[in-house]
């Protein structure tokens, strides 16, 4: 960057994709979940995973040449598990990706699954440089890393930023799991909510929770509270291979997630979309559990432990998730005419996952997510789909 450094300080007015930001001894820190519900959680992964800044990005018009953005990123590992490659912070000048540059430094927590034990270790800053941007007033996004922890300590440029101005397009709100949070995509803008948000013109707020989509409702009254003109929820996958209910609960935390969301949003369209394709929970309940041969040949994998014996039973598979939600959508559409239900295997069915193997058994990768992106955007936001163009 030239001589000349602007140091602009970062709040809510230049974050788009937040609920609030939290003050830290060196900046602050985004989260996804408003304070109130994170108080309503003792589960680490919720916390991690709400924090972690999945389709939050900072946006600005400038006429800057340079800029540099310091972070600090804390990384969650596993002992015995390869780690994740590192995050990416990607660049988009007036709506195309024009760039992205690795993370690194930070903290790193190491879980010993075995006993329990977690070690912490201390790390540098990471400076984030992106120069020789065209020249005269632009509008800028940084995304941020969509399964980093990422305090954002610093923005400087070399010429003056002010906030984006609004885009005029609808906002959607998306709810899903690790796999609508991006796990295993390649950048924050290749995670399949980003791809659809950009193929169908639309400003995506991502509340996809890695491990966390289990129709709790301190979830569904933030997505009610949350400013939104199309809403679409993924339900499914957490629910099996975290085995945390069973059929008859599954039903009843459904409407409730609903009727929750509906209290905020009572007319505009809303979209559940069941499980995409996923080969050992199909018709294998929870719970999930990593493969432990696999890794031993430093491969991360994962099973399903339960008994297909005990679906009688009302242990979870996405079979049966599929056929609840297809009856639960019919039953509330004949009062709620803008309620909607979208097949997951329409997005990644089992032909798919011939083609496109899941590398992990669970998650989709960077090619996957882009494909499932494509189709979404399509299926919702085409001229036939489910979200009016008008919305």
């Amino acid at each position: 960057m030239e001589n000349r450094i602007i140091t602009t300080p970062i709040d809510m007015s230049l974050v788009r994709g937040a609920e609030e930001l939290e003050r830290t001894a060196r900046g602050v820190l985004p989260h996804r979940l408003p304070a109130t519900a994170r108080a309503q959680s003792n589960d680490p992964q919720v916390l991690m995973a709400e924090s972690q800044p999945s389709g939050v990005r900072i946006a600005v018009r400038t006429s800057a040449t340079g800029l540099e953005l310091d972070t600090l990123r804390t990384r969650t590992t596993y002992a015995g598990v390869p780690p994740r490659p590192d995050g990416v912070i990607d660049l988009v000048v007036d709506g195309r990706v024009a760039g992205g540059a690795a993370t690194s430094g930070g903290n790193t927590v190491t879980i010993d699954m075995a006993t329990g034990a977690v070690e912490q270790a201390q790390g540098p800053v990471c400076t984030t440089r992106f120069a020789d941007l065209p020249e005269g007033p632009k509008t800028i996004e940084l995304w941020l890393p969509h399964n980093e922890v990422t305090e954002l300590l610093e923005l400087r440029t070399d010429a003056p930023v002010e906030p984006a101005p609004d885009t005029g397009r609808p906002v959607w709100l998306h709810h899903g799991s690790s796999i609508s949070q991006g796990s295993n995509a390649a950048s924050p803008t290749g995670t399949w909510p980003a791809a659809a948000a950009r193929l169908g013109g639309v400003e995506l707020v991502n509340r996809g929770f890695g491990g966390s989509a289990l129709l709790d409702q301190f979830t569904a009254r933030a997505m009610r509270d949350t400013p939104a003109d199309l809403i679409s929820v993924k339900i499914g996958i957490n629910l099996v291979n975290s085995d945390v209910m069973r059929r008859r609960a599954f039903g009843s935390a459904v409407h409730g997630f609903l009727d929750t969301i509906r209290d905020g949003h009572p007319d505009i369209p809303l979209l559940v979309v069941s499980p995409i394709y996923c080969g050992i929970h199909e018709d294998t309940p929870g719970p999930g559990a990593f493969d432990l041969e696999a890794i031993a040949a430093g491969q991360v994998r994962f099973r399903a432990t339960g008994d297909p014996g005990e679906r009688a039973a009302g242990k979870l598979t996405l079979g049966a998730i599929r056929e609840e939600l297809d009856r639960i959508v019919r039953q509330r559409a004949a009062d709620d005419p803008n309620l909607y239900l979208l097949d997951g295997t329409e997005l990644y069915g089992e032909r798919d996952a011939v083609e496109l193997p899941l590398p992990d058994a669970l998650h989709p990768d960077a090619a996957t997510h882009q494909l499932i992106g494509e189709r979404f955007a399509r299926l919702a936001f085409g001229p036939e789909g489910f979200f009016p163009a008008s919305a």
